[in-house]
């Protein structure tokens, strides 16, 4: 059954990053509750270009949620030409899903580390999200986040790793749960 869609009155500017693991997997149980209450979710994901991630194939199941992917399905550690054009084109979506008004929540999955990396400008996205408006809930995701946009957040999450079986035991990403 599919619920008709419904409007927020009222957006915020969320902010999940940190060490620790669940940043895009907090996002994703966001997005999933809020297509369940008939919100329209719309996730743009920088630096992941890996189409068997879990999310990618669920989200098939649900058509309130888009997830749109830029970059290289490898992890990159020294950014090249065609990533900083990806996360361009990622940052460029994210204005025209804004100016759309099609969608009530727009989630940039890993932006703080597409800015840390020097893929995109901090500036950038501070304008865009000036751009927000008042009825879209916007969610930010990376490793680290830039000072600017944690405090241009009306809601922070640090995520703190306490203990990690990759970094303890050398354990690998597990399909399913992990990706």
């Amino acid at each position: 059954m599919i619920t008709l869609r419904q409007r927020l009155t009222e957006g915020i500017i969320q902010v999940y990053y940190g060490k620790g693991k669940g940043k895009t997997t907090a996002s994703l149980g966001l997005a999933f509750r809020a297509t369940g209450h008939g919100f329209k979710v719309h996730m743009i994901q920088f630096m992941k270009g890996e189409v068997s991630y879990g999310e990618i194939k669920a989200s098939k199941n649900y058509p309130n949620l888009t997830i749109t992917q830029f970059g290289r399905p490898e992890i990159i550690s020294e950014p090249e030409k065609v990533d900083i054009e990806e996360a361009k084109k990622a940052l460029e979506l994210a204005k025209k899903t804004i100016e759309s008004d099609e969608y009530d929540i727009l989630i940039l999955d890993e932006v703080g580390i597409a800015i840390d990396m020097g893929l995109i400008n901090v500036k950038d996205v501070i304008e865009l999200l000036k751009k927000k408006p008042p009825q879209m809930e916007i969610v930010l995701t990376g490793r680290y986040m830039h000072p600017k946009l944690l405090e241009m957040a009306d809601l922070v999450t640090e995520m703190r790793m306490i203990k990690h079986p990759f970094v303890t035991q050398g354990m690998q990403a597990r399909k399913g749960v992990d990706f």
